[in-house]
């Protein structure tokens, strides 16, 4: 998959037409299944990733340690898009998707392999919501549990 962009005056940063802003980066750390450091230029920056909720590895809650390593399989030390609007958290943390070298979305395949939620309290894009219902019919990564404890209920 080949991301199009518009190109700008700086090839690494781009605009697409809904308003996403496109950055080329190296993912260097993974911080837990939904939290990553990627370098962007010499730039170090913490990444939120947007529409999922993962289990938390602080606490030791069920799956937050497998859901840290799933997201170090998909991404870690590749060179990757990053799509965000431009959005950062409470925490400082930019929140955006990572298309992984692949053209895999790498946010997506966490809900689909069932190491995240989908966040609804800040996302209303239904494929995550459909990709969850999947994992849970399937009984995929944390759906294997009779009943797991989404993190905003575990924290």
């Amino acid at each position: 998959m080949e991301l199009k962009t518009e190109t700008k005056s700086d090839p690494k940063e781009n605009k697409n037409p809904k308003g996403q802003i496109s950055l080329e980066a190296k993912i260097i750390r993974i911080v837990d299944g939904d939290t990553a450091e990627l370098l962007y230029g010499e730039l170090p920056i913490m990444l939120r990733l947007q529409h999922i909720d993962a289990p938390e590895k602080r606490g030791s809650q069920p799956f937050g340690n497998n859901a840290k390593t799933i997201l170090s399989d998909l991404c870690f030390g590749q060179e990757v898009t990053i799509l965000t609007e431009g959005d950062f958290d409470m925490g400082g943390r930019m929140i955006g998707e990572i298309i992984n070298e692949d053209g895999l979305n790498v946010n997506k395949e966490m809900v689909r392999l069932g190491y995240a939620w989908h966040f609804k309290k800040y996302s209303s894009d239904m494929n995550y919501d459909k990709l969850e219902k999947e994992a849970r019919r399937e009984r995929r990564g944390l759906w294997q549990e009779p009943n797991p404890v989404a993190p905003w209920d575990f924290r």
